[in-house]
């Protein structure tokens, strides 16, 4: 039977109460694409400050001397770009993307050397440190020569005394003690000397007599 007051029921076509999941997806697709952007612009905006840095030092690692291969001088290419001076300090960019931190890897832990949004600043900071570890290898150097020299001045057939080179076949004595040993013989047989003359004057007196 009819409803006498005409009413029906909603449309179960109506445009309002449709759901598509394939317009949904859509969205959400686009709505991390505009996310993603967002944060390949921001790397991109922090390789872009960190490659400036780098440009401002090629100078410094271009005077790095022949052989010193302690020094990596290269931005990587993680999340989150870093310019590695050595395998433990590099430089990063803070999260407001515009201020420089020179940090190091130590065994009390991280440790910031210098956090500044000057460039030239950071720059500099990066060169004294490049200088410090280039003396520091040089001492270690120097210091590893000396133990060597030291080692094969010991191997050799002699040793130093005082500075000069003396073979072996001159060792290191004191002074014969013939001199000494001359002097109390030749005290004995004085004493010994004395002593018979004294028994004949004390014959010749008391027998004599």
């Amino acid at each position: 039977m009819n409803d006498a007051s005409g009413r029906r029921g909603p449309e179960r076509g109506s445009a309002s109460n449709v759901r598509n999941l394939a317009d949904a997806i859509r969205k959400v697709r686009l709505a991390e694409a505009e996310r993603a952007d967002v944060v390949v612009e921001l790397r991109d905006t922090e390789r872009a400050r960190l490659e400036m840095l780098v440009e401002a030092l090629e100078g410094v690692f271009a005077e790095v001397p022949e052989g010193d291969d302690q020094f990596v001088a290269a931005i990587d290419t993680g999340s989150q770009p870093r310019f590695w001076i050595d395998m433990t300090a590099f430089v990063s960019m803070a999260r407001d993307r515009r201020t420089y931190r020179f940090l190091k890897d130590t065994r009390l832990g991280r440790t910031v050397i210098l956090e500044t949004a000057d460039l030239d600043d950071m720059a500099d900071c990066v060169m004294h440190y490049v200088a410090e570890r280039v003396i520091e290898r040089e001492r270690a150097l120097e210091g590893d020569w000396l133990i060597q020299r030291a080692a094969q001045q010991d191997a050799r057939p002699g040793r130093r005394t005082l500075g000069r080179q003396v073979p072996e076949s001159q060792p290191v004595t004191p002074p014969p003690a013939r001199a000494n040993t001359g002097w109390i013989v030749s005290a004995f047989l004085g004493g010994l000397l004395l002593g018979v003359i004294g028994l004949f004057a004390y014959a010749w007196v008391h027998v004599g007599g």
